[in-house]
């Protein structure tokens, strides 16, 4: 989730504790925000162990990525001189698998193909 989508979200929290401070009820505040009353049930757990500021975003889910900027760097290099340069033979397309395997090559770190997709989204 992007850093602006995590603010909205934590709006929302933020919101729903103030209605826990009304006592409003778990259904009306799930009816109002739209959410399942599982969550706010877990916003209010969390509220009353540790107030509003329990409802703070803990920021970006997920592991960090493995390749720092410069690999990032190189690897878009390597992915411009085309899949010929790194041995795939004459057909000329990047496949995920592909990615995959070059990364493992060259910075002996491995990725899923789901890994490898947002890799190369993040390389745009």
């Amino acid at each position: 989730m992007s850093a602006r989508g995590r603010t909205r979200r934590e709006a929302v929290r933020r919101q729903a504790a103030g209605w826990f401070a009304e006592d409003v009820s778990v259904p009306e505040i799930a009816r109002r925000l739209r959410v399942s009353q599982t969550a706010v049930y877990g916003w209010r757990k969390r509220w009353q162990a540790g107030g509003e500021q329990a409802l703070a975003s803990k920021g970006p889910g997920g592991s960090r990525c493995r390749l720092d900027e410069g690999r990032l760097r190189r690897l878009a290099d390597a992915l411009e001189q085309g899949p010929a340069a790194h041995g795939f033979g004459a057909d000329q397309r990047w496949t995920l698998a592909r990615v995959s395997d070059l990364i493992a090559r060259m910075f002996r770190t491995r990725y899923t193909l789901g890994g490898t997709a947002n890799i190369m989204y993040r390389l745009g």
